[in-house]
């Protein structure tokens, strides 16, 4: 391999490395929900686009971006702690199965909600961010991709410190590892229900705000739920360690399959090889790499 194909390999993979960190983004709003109540929330692609829709039809209205940015923080914090209310609350110790319909019947209400409020036309979102590629050691960098890892991984840092040290984290940490022992001790569940839906609404408005600006705010957006559920099979349903992880893996072997593989097969093997590599997982690990293992008892 030559010098030039060896920056080309690398370069693809920084590309690849930088795309898994959105679908993280994505993922992390999938591990709050599940890690604490064990709801699959299909919703959440749809409050990604209802995030990014509501934020571009404010600043298209002349409102000042940071104005902007909080009112559509405030909405979204109101659209969390509103669906954990009257929705996932009342179906509390429902099968799996019948909160994982309310949360998709969800996602059809909330995309539906946003055609009333904005319409249907496709919007351009811009953050101000210079998407100019730059060169380090020979290897060309996306600013924006760049910035918007540097984005997701100062999210992650303070979701990590908040689920460390303070009170209401430490209790989430509790609820996840043992709901009714949580609650023998005096927790409130609904409480703690309600904050991580809160902050499944900010991870919603992060990502929608930077997949906006990648591909344009549009009602297909919603869609990019279904890259997030293979980085969930890998890295594990219950684990932000695993969503991290899991996006990174994704990302950077959907771009090299597609760059080495792909021309064997025609091309296009980005769009499905996510989805080969998951089920893989799925026949090796269940759980995925970092999920918990459940123990069936016979």
């Amino acid at each position: 391999m030559s010098y030039y194909d060896f920056l080309f390999v690398i370069e693809v993979l920084v590309g690849g490395l930088l795309s898994g960190v959105m679908y993280s983004l994505v993922a992390i709003g999938f591990v709050l929900i599940y890690k604490t109540s064990g709801v699959l929330n299909f919703a959440q692609g749809s409050m990604v686009l209802f995030a990014a829709l509501t934020f571009v039809s404010l600043v298209e209205r002349g409102i000042p971006f940071a104005l902007s940015l909080l009112i559509t923080f405030a909405v979204m914090v109101a659209l969390g702690f509103t669906i954990e209310r009257t929705v996932l609350r009342p179906l509390v110790n429902r099968s799996p199965m019948t909160l994982f319909m309310a949360t998709l019947g969800l996602s059809y209400i909330i995309e539906g909600a946003a055609q009333l409020l904005w319409g249907t036309q496709v919007h351009g979102l811009d953050l101000g961010i210079d998407d100019t590629p730059f060169e380090v050691g020979g290897i060309l960098i996306s600013s924006f991709d760049l910035l918007a890892a540097g984005i997701a991984a100062a999210m992650v840092a303070g979701l990590s410190a908040f689920f460390s040290w303070t009170r209401i984290g430490l209790a989430f940490r509790a609820v996840a590892d043992d709901q009714f022992a949580a609650l023998a001790v005096g927790l409130r569940l609904p409480r703690i229900w309600g904050t991580v839906w809160t902050a499944a609404g900010f991870v919603a408005l992060v990502a929608g705000l930077l997949w906006g600006a990648r591909l344009g705010v549009q009602f297909s957006l919603s869609l990019i739920v279904l890259k997030a559920l293979p980085v969930l099979v890998l890295g594990g349903f219950d684990s932000i360690l695993g969503a991290i992880v899991g996006g990174l893996i994704i990302g950077a072997s959907e771009k090299l399959a597609e760059v080495y593989l792909g021309p064997f097969v025609g091309g296009g093997i980005e769009g499905w090889f996510a989805y080969a590599l998951a089920l893989v997982v799925l026949l090796v690990r269940p759980s995925g790499l970092f999920g918990q293992k459940t123990v069936e008892r016979v």
